[in-house]
């Protein structure tokens, strides 16, 4: 039976109603950006068109509410997971400045404007400044897709701050406006919100590594992210303040364990990019309704003191920012811009508002704590402070983005350094963290430089052998893809593994080589057995021989074991640089252990690099078990080695793998052989080389200038 479609208005259909989202989320960007309107702004403009308020194409129903909830939260929940811990750690005092700058000044505005210029009463006037003191990021998918997400100037804490004040300023309002108002109310309000916190911060992350290191399955994983979201929000519900504090705290939490380079975190964000987030905005934009403006002039009056107050007090919030952290204009820019945008609190305190009711007029009206001019202004104050958030936000990260990326030709002469890494596979089981470990260490623009070479040994008749390789390459480019990388797969047909891998090296001019070893298989007595030293004797790359015992994201502290001398030989920057990205990129602790010496260079680094790090003085490898005693669960082992006869080797060494095997067969642990100059002795390589890092290479002392410079590129 054959029906046709009954096209009606509103739309019913919820297939048609899908299409018509979908549409707009592909078309109004793309027509918008001819004009260089943010993208984020077109979509509420569509949602204005398409609302009950516009050309009634379709209500704001439990639909949209749902969707557009979820994508209020997982704003939050990306501020919350991309934030740099260790530098939010270091710029705690001025988060915090700025969320006093910017909930203060509002408060303080708001409450004058609502008793002096609009006539309210103290309780209306003191909810209505909250109103203003709030803000939503909804600017925040703009400075995330220009790449300045981690700038100084994204201060996300000073959000949550503002935010949970705003929220509690709510809830006191209605409490004080209800009558429920005393010890009680205080008291069980400060014990669930310490409970809530305790719970996200302490507890989430527990689950979240246990649930990460059982189950590797990317939709489980995924969808385990999303509950955590909505489980924070609900919390937060129940502790009776707004659930974006909870999506807030549930990034923060799962921060460390979901690294930006890691597949997870490229799902989550295109998940979000693509349906959530433009879902919310959507709904805002059905919220709008351009009537109220010639509605009366009572509407007009209280819509134009918000707006206007709204935006002066956010911008002088922004500006004393800018002035007392020593900003510059463009990062006052994106303050203003994620900080100016009014949505998900301000429609939650006005709704309140709205729907509480003091009493009633002589002819039965209702007399409301915010009366329904303040509903229709709120309307409007949110779509201007959105446009101008936008356009702000805008002009501010795409300057910052032109500025990190513009060319420099000494800088790019100085810096030149061309990263290739080859990971070798040849078990299924672990290629997936040998992936992950190679994104975590490589540079962030390195988008190429990434190989993955299966060797079929071409005298055995295997028939099965091809068919194997091209199973195990086609797994190992998934992983890279669902980390948005492209990887170059090699099929080698050769008698020797070793020499297949050698040549790969010199005919792709390799960097770096991950070698992985199969969880159950123990290093071999041999040392590391003859492929490995063959590898290491005819080539001359940074090698790391890793051995996954858990995610290397679930990874609490990495503790690196260094010999004596390890600063003098040639690939010291290389592999410091390698570790460093690591941290952070997955936000794990360092714990160094070293001679005094290079424990300085490595202190060196750090005062201009901020991550968490330990070290620890330690230079008798005879004494190696030692280390054993400060291993925790969750922890995995570095060890640096070194070659034969080179200037940090010692005959100790030839009974790491023993120790391994039996002392630390529960943790995963890499060994990494530095880089040498004349290896095979030859110097097609030495092009491979980066001179910023060389220049002070035997200068101890500047040694760890040059590797800083090699981190943040200055």
């Amino acid at each position: 039976m054959i029906t046709l479609l009954n096209i009606t208005l509103p739309l019913t259909d919820p297939i048609l109603k899908f299409l018509v989202i979908l549409i707009i989320i592909l078309f109004a960007p793309i027509i918008l950006n001819k004009f260089r309107i943010p993208s984020i702004l077109g979509l509420i403009i569509a949602g204005a068109v398409i609302g009950p308020n516009g050309i009634n194409l379709m209500e704001r129903d439990s639909s949209i509410i749902l969707s557009g909830t979820a994508g209020l939260l997982y704003i939050m929940f990306l501020a919350g997971l991309e934030i740099n811990l260790a530098d939010f750690k270091k710029n705690s005092t001025k988060s915090l400045l700025f969320g006093m700058y910017t909930f203060l000044i509002p408060m303080i505005l708001g409450l004058l404007s609502g008793l002096y210029i609009l006539h309210f009463s103290m309780a209306s006037s003191v909810l209505l400044a909250s109103m203003f003191a709030s803000h939503t990021l909804i600017a925040y998918p703009i400075i995330s897709k220009y790449g300045v997400a981690k700038n100084r100037a994204v201060t996300v804490g000073g959000t949550m701050i503002t935010d949970t004040l705003s929220l509690l300023v709510l809830a006191i309002i209605v409490g004080m406006t209800t009558g429920e108002v005393n010890t009680e109310f205080w008291i069980r309000l400060s014990v669930s919100i310490i409970i809530f916190a305790l719970i996200i911060i302490l507890l989430f992350p527990i689950i979240a590594r246990w649930f990460f290191k059982n189950f590797k399955d990317s939709v489980s994983q995924y969808i385990f992210v999303l509950a955590m979201v909505f489980l924070g929000a609900v919390l937060a519900e129940i502790a009776g303040i707004e659930g974006i504090i909870g999506a807030f705290l549930a990034g923060l939490s799962l921060n460390r364990l979901i690294p930006s380079t890691s597949p997870l975190m490229n799902r989550i964000e295109f998940v979000g990019n693509a349906i959530f987030i433009p879902f919310f905005l959507i709904g805002v934009g059905m919220l709008v309704d351009y009537r109220a403006f010639f509605r009366d002039f009572e509407t007009i009056k209280v819509a134009t003191v918000m707006t206007v107050v709204a935006i002066a007090a956010k911008y002088a919030a922004a500006w004393l920012t800018q002035k007392s952290l020593k900003y510059t204009t463009d990062e006052r820019s994106i303050i203003f811009g994620l900080s100016n945008a009014q949505a998900a609190a301000t429609l939650a305190a006005v709704t309140v508002g709205y729907n509480i009711i003091l009493g009633h007029t002589a002819s039965g009206e209702p007399i409301r704590l915010l009366n329904e001019s303040v509903l229709n202004g709120t309307i409007v104050m949110i779509l201007i402070t959105c446009t101008i958030a936008s356009f702000s936000a805008q002009k501010g990260a795409r300057n910052i983005s032109l500025k990190e990326s513009a060319p420099d030709e000494e800088k790019e002469n100085e810096n030149v350094f061309n990263e290739n890494i080859l990971i070798p596979v040849r078990y299924p089981e672990n290629i997936e963290e040998l992936i992950n470990l190679g994104t975590l260490i490589k540079k962030k623009e390195n988008k190429r430089g990434f190989h993955a070479l299966s060797v079929i040994n071409n005298q055995e008749s295997d028939p099965d052998a091809d068919k194997q390789s091209e199973k195990i390459l086609e797994k190992a480019q998934k992983a890279a893809a669902a980390a948005d990388i492209r990887l170059h797969t090699l099929l080698r047909y050769d008698s020797s593994v070793g020499n297949a891998i050698t040549s790969v090296i010199k005919e792709n001019k390799v960097t770096d080589l991950i070698l992985g070893l199969h969880i159950q298989k123990e290093l071999s007595g041999s040392f590391l057995g003859n492929l490995t030293e063959h590898i290491l004797e005819n080539s001359n790359v940074t090698t790391f021989i890793y051995k996954p015992v858990q995610p290397v994201a679930t990874i609490k502290r990495h503790l690196i074991v260094i010999p004596k001398h390890a600063e003098s030989e040639l690939g010291f920057p290389f592999w410091v640089v390698k570790m460093w990205k690591m941290a952070l990129n997955t936000g794990s602790k360092l714990i160094f252990y070293g001679a005094k010496e290079t424990i300085g260079i490595l202190q060196d680094i750090q005062k201009n690099n901020h991550i968490e790090a330990e070290f620890r003085i330690f230079d008798d490898w005879n004494d190696f078990l030692i280390i054993s005693r400060d291993m925790q669960s969750n922890d995995s082992l570095i060890i640096v080695m070194s070659r034969k006869n080179k200037a940090s080797y010692q005959q100790i060494m030839k009974k790491i793998p023993g120790y391994l095997n039996k002392y630390f067969n529960a943790q995963s642990f890499i060994l990494i052989y530095p880089m040498q100059l004349e290896a095979t002795g030859e110097d097609e390589n030495t092009d491979l080389l980066n001179p910023s890092l060389l220049a002070n290479g035997n200068n101890i002392e500047s040694l760890g200038k040059s590797i800083s410079r090699a981190l943040t590129g200055k």
